[in-house]
């Protein structure tokens, strides 16, 4: 079979079970989603979605209180620095591009304002929510 690789080397295709590794990191992603949903909750937030993806990018959560919006990248890390230095220029694009689509498409987005959020979740403690922490660009 010419052009395609064989062996523990090879690509992955589409149809290939994830590992047992990458479905540990998926759960405890989407557990880690789920405690800062509820940190953001216990502080007055809506949740308006949850993992909103869309071409530009994709956003773990947006959450709104009144007028404003927060674009929330989710961090499940041992310590505050390590969750701070796992978002990357890129991603901050990224989320930033999917956060103005989002908007764009709400009926009320001339009277809102927003910003880029990181929840950190950390072992046995309370998701750390820092406000503002990147900024689009």
């Amino acid at each position: 079979m010419a052009g395609r690789e064989r062996g523990p080397r090879a690509t992955p295709t589409l149809h290939q079970r994830p590992t047992r590794r990458r479905r540990d990191a998926e759960r405890r992603g989407r557990r880690a989603e789920w405690m800062a949903a509820c940190a953001l909750l216990a502080k007055g937030y809506k949740i308006a979605a949850l993992r909103y993806r869309c071409a530009q990018g994709e956003v773990d959560l947006i959450a709104r209180r009144g007028d404003l919006v927060a674009f929330v990248e989710v961090k499940a890390r041992r310590d505050l620095a390590g969750g701070i230095d796992a978002v990357t220029a890129t991603a901050q694009r990224r989320i930033a591009a999917a956060g103005c689509h989002w908007l764009a498409r709400q009926g009320d987005r001339d009277r809102l304002s927003w910003r880029l959020d990181l929840v950190v979740v950390r072992p046995w403690r309370w998701p750390l929510h820092l406000p503002g922490a990147f900024e689009a660009g």
